[in-house]
């Protein structure tokens, strides 16, 4: 294994072992038609998030691995969250950029705080109570203390977070790690950041130099622990403009960044227990920043991967030897000004060493690489594909694309002028040039609208009176849902069954259901990630992805709280809103049994109480297929359940169910309509 050491990079042994690693990784991490199905879709949802926020709207960034698009195991969901209605400046000049009437105004006051911190001080009112809450005096102004900050908004979302740094962290059921950063928004660039503008010369072009400085900076609550002010400080956040910093990268400086990510867990963060997580994915992700911009590498292909890892990797070593670490943005903010040092440093780096001694030998410790390293060195006659379009199936490739949609086309508007601001918005985008990615995403992303707005349609005429007008709703709400189904997937028509259940047209809504029974139960369906990847091909291979996602593809339903769909469910939804969850999330058969069971309960007796017990054999017996297996969605599967034993009058089964939906995971926070179902069972 000689010729693994740094000097021999040009040997064709060599660029056949950097083929073998390209082909894994594309395997972990996917490859570059993947990553963009995640980025596009991502980035079509925050557009049209923000064009129809209101001034007053809570904005919401997913940040992270997660938007910068990995899927690594054990990647974590990240996101910033900013009041639309505040905004920081850094000098008062900027004020008048805004009307201060709607607009809450912060300065920036960074002349006694480290390199890349500050202090905030409020020079409007706010609305908030959060903010005034966290405002303390100093030298007669008022500022925002990020300590009583993080203190004020931690929202507690889900069962067991806690305060980690300036993020509201915890851990979902499966191991999904999450943070929630709530944060300011400046609509300007940091002039402490300005160098970063002069050294962009060759990476990133200029059109992401401009768009990054368009775009701003966040600050996040966080004070730098040997500042004067450690718990009134805010960290300058440059998120937004990472994250398009990574979307510049080509495929292999991606990976590389990816295998930097792997190599940290699995072997650097393995040495010992004394330097365990001294390192951090920010300090990766900040090396293969600077390597890439001083064109360190002369090129970045799959036959060169390892060598641009190796480059990365003797940057950090040196890094840890000087203990500075320098902020891509803010060079004058050592990373590890705080963290590594002393004895612990002095450790970390002999252990560095040692890797580097063994040159790339080093990533046989890596267990999802290794044996695509030996592989390649035991068989350097074996051929191996690095054609990407070759790597993945046509039904692997629908999986990732449907997957991303459904995580990402869900939109919440709140009454019937938001539902018109988004598909005002959705049709000015239409015009706009869009990837073939964005443009399925913007055809699911208009289905869920109508659907949103056919609902509200309807609720604001009912019981109003006005026959007319009701008639007049009712026309156009079946228009929309049917046109939604049209452009959606086969679990898009549910919600014609809903509304037909709702209306109190029972035989059409059951015509529906047993039209969404037939489409389900074809051998090529693709439900979440489960799909006979044969099957599915031989049933829509080759055929238009709207065609796929209208025959073969059903996800769980979404239902907007603030909309009622089904007056069964108006206690569970109310309780949701109460817990600050805008939406119900039920697994589609269940939601399928559930609406055959009410629809049956007004015609035939008999055939409810067997939609009842499909249901009851589901949710007892189901093993992750059909409700989720992760038990995300249990709980309000247990409360369907329960509602529909309650209806019959077995009481003592229902009650049985809202018990153990209380014993679920909470994902959507209807435990008060639980409780409140059990007492009303007891008054019973």
């Amino acid at each position: 294994m000689d010729f693994l050491s740094e000097n021999l990079y040009i040997d064709a042994g060599f660029q056949h072992l950097c083929e073998s690693v390209f082909m894994r990784l594309c395997q972990i991490m996917g490859t570059s038609v993947q990553v963009a199905i995640r980025r596009e879709t991502k980035d079509i949802r925050e557009m049209v998030k923000r064009r129809v926020a209101y001034n007053n709207d809570l904005i919401v960034m997913e940040s992270g691995s997660q938007r910068e698009g990995f899927r690594l195991e054990g990647s974590d969901f990240d996101y910033m969250l900013w009041w639309n209605n505040h905004r920081v400046i850094w000098d008062m000049s900027q004020s008048e950029h805004y009307y201060t009437e709607n607009k809450t105004l912060i300065l920036s006051d960074s002349s006694e705080s480290p390199p890349g911190f500050t202090l905030l001080e409020l020079l409007t009112p706010t609305p908030y109570r959060e903010v005034q809450s966290a405002c303390v005096p100093m030298n007669d102004r008022l500022y925002i203390s990020s300590f009583l900050f993080r203190q004020q908004t931690q929202t507690h979302h889900f069962p067991g977070s806690i305060g980690h740094g300036p993020c509201e962290s915890g851990e979902l059921p499966g191991g999904v790690e999450y943070d929630f950063a709530r944060c300011f928004a400046c609509d300007f660039w940091p002039r402490s950041a300005s160098s970063w503008i002069d050294r962009c010369h060759s990476w990133p072009d200029r059109e992401v130099v401009n768009e990054i400085i368009r775009n701003g900076c966040h600050f996040v609550p966080i004070g730098h622990p040997l500042g004067l002010h450690e718990h009134e400080e805010w960290r300058i956040s440059f998120s937004l403009a990472e994250h398009k910093l990574v979307h510049s990268m080509n495929h292999c400086q991606f990976l590389t960044y990816g295998l930097l990510k792997i190599f940290l867990k699995e072997v650097i963060d393995k040495q010992s227990k004394e330097t365990n997580k001294l390192l951090c994915s920010y300090h990766m992700k900040t090396v293969i920043f600077w390597v890439i911009q001083q064109n360190a590498v002369p090129l970045w292909c799959p036959q060169n991967l390892l060598a641009g890892f190796w480059v990365c990797f003797k940057l950090l070593l040196k890094w840890v030897y000087e203990g500075v670490c320098p902020n891509f943005f803010i060079p004058e903010n050592n990373l590890f000004l705080s963290k590594v040092h002393g004895s612990a440093q002095r450790k970390l780096f002999l252990e560095l060493h040692g890797l580097y001694e063994k040159g790339l030998v080093c990533l046989l410790q890596s267990p999802s690489i290794k044996s695509y390293i030996t592989n390649a060195l035991y068989n350097p006659r074996l051929s191996i594909c690095t054609n990407e379009d070759r790597m993945i199936s046509e039904c692997d490739h629908d999986e990732e694309l449907f997957i991303e949609i459904y995580r990402t086309s869900s939109y919440l508007p709140k009454n019937l002028d938001h539902c018109i601001k988004y598909l005002h918005t959705i049709e000015l985008m239409i015009g706009e040039p869009l990837t073939q990615y964005q443009v399925l995403m913007l055809q699911k992303t208009t289905a869920a609208i109508l659907q949103s707005t056919a609902f509200t349609l309807h609720n604001m005429y009912t019981n109003t009176g006005l026959n007319k007008q009701m008639y007049i709703a009712d026309r156009m709400s079946c228009h929309m849902l049917k046109l939604a189904a049209k452009f959606g997937c086969i679990s898009d028509m549910m919600y014609i069954a809903m509304f037909y259940c709702k209306t109190f047209r029972y035989r059409d809504a059951l015509y529906i259901t047993e039209m969404i029974k037939v489409k389900l139960a074809q051998p090529g369906l693709m439900y979440r990630r489960h799909v006979h990847p044969e099957r599915y091909t031989e049933a829509v291979g080759g055929q238009s992805w709207s065609t796929k996602m209208s025959q073969a593809v059903a996800h769980d339903i979404k239902l907007n709280n603030y909309t009622c769909y089904i007056y069964e469910l108006t206690p569970e939804q109310q309780s949701a809103l109460q817990n600050n969850n805008m939406a119900l999330d039920i697994p589609l058969f269940v939601l399928l049994h559930f609406i055959e069971f009410l629809c049956y309960r007004r015609i035939d007796t008999t055939l409810a109480q067997t939609a009842l017990e499909e249901l009851q054999v589901l949710v007892h017996h189901d093993q992750g297929l059909y409700v989720h297996v992760h038990d995300f969605l249990k709980d309000i599967s247990w409360e369907i359940l329960g509602i529909c034993q309650q209806m019959t009058g077995n009481l003592q089964a229902a009650l049985y169910s809202y018990q153990q939906s209380l014993t679920q995971y909470p994902w959507n926070k209807i435990h008060n309509a639980t409780q409140m179902r059990i007492q009303d069972l007891h008054i019973t």
